[in-house]
């Protein structure tokens, strides 16, 4: 947790699109702390036209690299989330060549029973994650 889901258009190879879940992976463990092994992870590829991302009014032009990141989460506050969507997008300019004008994050709070990570229990609220119950 949390659980990131990439939408991206049709076209990229096996190893970019591993780059670009190992780029984001660091990302969130650097800016939210997360354990390392606490990776989820989701990609859905589309043709062109079953995708359709334009810049709502502000003249961001976006090319065949676009992604739209989904981050289900617990809440993380304001200064880390936006933290995080800057350092994943210098992180993805650098290691993937992905320009931040082909990046979109969009992020969905949820709370502690909300998850269950298998044996149909609630991990955060049973305490067998070793994280303190909020």
């Amino acid at each position: 947790m949390p659980l990131l889901h990439f939408h991206i258009f049709q076209g990229r190879n096996e190893d970019e699109i591993r780059k670009i879940l190992d780029v984001s992976h660091e990302a969130m463990f650097e800016v939210f702390k997360v354990p390392y092994r606490d990776r989820y992870q989701l990609v859905s590829e589309y043709k062109p036209s079953h995708m359709i991302m334009e810049d709502t009014g502000l003249g961001i032009e976006r090319s065949e690299k676009f992604i739209l990141l989904q981050v289900f989460t617990r809440p993380r506050g304001a200064e880390a989330t936006t933290k995080f969507y800057k350092t994943l997008a210098d992180m993805l300019k650098t290691e993937c060549g992905i320009e931040g004008s082909d990046l979109m994050i969009s992020v969905v709070e949820n709370d502690d029973p909300h998850w269950s990570f298998g044996h149909g229990r609630a991990q955060f609220l049973t305490g067998e994650l070793g994280v303190k119950k909020r």
